[in-house]
């Protein structure tokens, strides 16, 4: 009996209870499918763009199948053991395979362990394990974010699960060729250890994966954009600086702050509205005691060219007006054990449930009529895990199913709920800033950042290979709180010198926004609604001292002179999926030195960004890839490529470098 089968433009391979299927998804590329469910699940989790159909070479022999696909080929043998293979014949992944079905086989093993291996859960899912050989010298890059500071993920541990300050995003750049998107937004992890690769989910119906082989890091990113999306177009005022703490708690605090920019004739693009701006989680409105006239903040701030961003928040307290409502329509998260309360902070409250439909409508109509038919064209989408007192992910059920079996995908839902509403009103370029993503958030306009991250040169150092691993990942707008989140007086001289360092780096990054929790806090202003919510301590540049001010203006000024390089960038991005900072292997995949260096960073395709990453450094050491000539940002000096030079980095200068072809 033959195992294999075609049907149109798919290989399909069946044994047992499992059926699985290799198609074309896209030049290069193909999507792998596997389960023992009764059906194949259709659903297409961030392969939502299906490319137009090509016409595989597929062939069917006695021991094996192989279907090709461009400059990718996947055989697959008679007891199931899956192999892909680039254009020049070399592996590329070889499923982990050990068991004794074929005794002549080099896997032949006693071990007895399954590639797919599909463990029933009691109820009907399954716990899936997805194995590789791997290949020791292999370097990995992107799976989104996480609060580690190493760039090669080679020999890493990874949580495939949303946390305040963690974006799983689980597509992956090889350096022997592919780009690997594991298409599940299940729970589970991912270890890629120095014998084996193993992908898991805790719970899914389906093996579900794309996998793509080009000549380049750039090519590959360009093939996944192609099938997962891009970003739109950044609108030009998201460009400049974006002006923030926690928390300006009225309107006139807010706008004295803005005024204040104006005066000292200071670039400033957007300024913000944190939380608690309203009177309970979840009525989505300004609390009109402390934010009296919103149409003439908004005015006097488009008048001033500046944008206003406010705070979303997904909870709903149980006080809030909206509670009942959302909770007899269904519109709430579900806890499958004990009380229903996913956070408590400042009131009990559940999440809005962002994988339904209906729900992500209710949650638009609030804003928009609160926010946006008032001018208001940018949000603020916190809390976007959505994070959870207890991170039980168990326990929580939405919508589209249980939290543990599809809830990496609630950040990309949340995006959407905004995204479409409005794009729904004609509105383009659309931006939103959310704390998480999933693979595709980025064709719903999210921009991300980092997070409640520490205020410290250690978390910097992890902001920095964050940042470049979400543009591998497919995510090209992202973001840090300059100065950290959590910490930081301002009045420290060691804070300072960390601010301006964050600061010099924050220029050049996708958008330059400055956050911060900053101490000593400011005591809430009353005990009800928002107003029982404290304060942070002063956040503006000149809240630092003189010296870091002066730093700063010249890198506020420096931002504002890029702003028509940081267009093309946003161009690229748009167009092709390009990461806007990026490691330096991206654009000099040729020079192997390249693919070592882990604390600089391209900004685009002409800025060699070297930022200082530990406190009292003012030297360091430089490398410039080969294959182009360099100049020194600050002095014009020039210096031949595939070399490391050592560099001066006193206090007001970041060591920038321009290529010069």
């Amino acid at each position: 009996m033959n195992v294999f089968r075609q049907e149109e433009n798919c290989l399909k391979f069946h044994y047992d209870a499992e059926e699985l299927w290799i198609q074309p998804w896209g030049p290069n590329s193909f999507r792998v499918r596997a389960s023992k469910m009764a059906k194949m699940p259709d659903e297409r989790w961030a392969l939502e763009m299906e490319p137009e159909r090509t016409v595989p070479e597929i062939r069917i022999e006695k021991d094996y199948a192989a279907i090709k696909n461009g400059k990718i080929e996947a055989r697959i043998s008679r007891y199931g053991k899956l192999t892909f293979y680039n254009q020049k014949g070399e592996v590329l992944l070889d499923e982990y395979l050990r068991n004794r079905l074929d005794v002549f086989a080099d896997y032949c093993s006693a071990l007895e362990v399954e590639a797919r291996e599909f463990k029933p859960i009691p109820g009907g899912d399954y716990h899936l394990s997805m194995r590789f050989v791997s290949n020791p010298e292999e370097k990995i890059y992107g799976m989104g974010q996480y609060q580690q500071p190493y760039l090669n993920l080679k020999g890493a541990d990874l949580e495939l699960a949303q946390r305040n300050s963690q974006a799983s995003v689980p597509f992956a750049i090889s350096s022997l060729g592919y780009g690997f998107l594991w298409n599940n937004p299940a729970v589970g992890r991912t270890i890629f250890g120095k014998n084996i690769t193993t992908w898991e989910a805790y719970s899914t119906k389906a093996l579900d994966y794309w996998i793509t082989a080009e000549d380049t890091p750039s090519k590959i990113e360009e093939a996944y954009a192609g099938v997962a999306g891009t970003v739109p177009m950044m609108p030009d005022y998201a460009m400049g600086f974006w002006q923030c703490k926690l928390r300006y708690q009225t309107q006139e605090e807010l706008l004295e702050v803005a005024r204040e920019y104006k005066r000292r004739e200071l670039p400033i693009s957007v300024i913000v509205i944190d939380y608690f701006h309203w009177p309970l989680q979840g009525d989505w409105r300004f609390d009109p005691e402390y934010w009296p006239d919103p149409d003439a903040m908004i005015k006097e701030l488009k008048d001033m060219g500046i944008e206003l961003m406010v705070s979303i928040w997904p909870t709903v307290d149980y006080r809030s007006e909206n509670f009942n409502e959302m909770k007899e329509k269904g519109y709430l998260i579900r806890a499958d054990r004990g009380f229903r309360m996913v956070m408590d902070f400042q009131g009990n409250t559940v999440h809005f449930d962002a994988t339904n439909p209906e729900a992500r409508e209710y949650v638009w109509q609030k804003a928009k009529k609160n926010y946006y038919d008032k001018g208001i064209k940018v949000f603020w989408l916190d809390e976007a895990e959505p994070e959870y007192s207890i991170y039980d992910f168990d326990n929580y059920r939405y919508y589209m199913g249980p939290n543990v079996q599809i809830g990496n995908i609630y950040p990309a839902m949340y995006a959407k709920t905004f995204f479409d509403g409005m794009k729904a009103q004609g509105q383009e370029n659309i931006i939103n800033l959310l704390r998480c993503a999933w693979a595709g958030s980025q064709k719903y306009g999210a921009l991300v950042w980092s997070g409640d991250i520490h205020s410290s040169f250690g978390s910097l150092r992890n902001q920095l290979a964050a940042g470049l691993n979400m543009g591998i990942a497919g995510i090209p707008w992202w973001t840090t709180d300059i100065g950290g989140f959590h910490g930081g007086d301002p009045e420290d001289p060691a804070f300072q010198e960390l601010l301006i360092r964050w600061f010099e780096y924050g220029t050049f990054c996708p958008v330059m926004r400055l956050h911060g929790y900053r101490e000593p806090l400011k005591e809430p202003m009353g005990t009800e609604g928002g107003a029982a919510c404290v304060s942070g301590a002063d956040n503006e540049v000149w809240s630092f001292g003189d010296e870091a001010y002066e730093i700063c203006k010249t890198y506020l000024q420096l931002r504002e002179n890029m702003k028509p390089y940081i267009t093309e960038l946003m161009k690229e991005a748009h167009e092709k999926g390009t990461p806007v900072m990026r490691p330096l292997f991206y654009d000099f995949s040729e020079d192997a030195k390249a693919w070592e260096i882990e604390d600089e960073y391209m900004f685009g395709p002409d800025f060699l960004v070297a930022p200082i990453l530990y406190a009292d450094m003012r030297k360091r050491e430089v490398y410039l890839p080969s294959g182009s000539k360099w100049k020194s940002y600050w002095t014009g000096e020039t210096f031949d490529g595939g070399s490391s030079i050592e560099v001066d980095a006193p206090l007001a200068q970041l060591p920038v470098f321009t290529r010069c072809n």
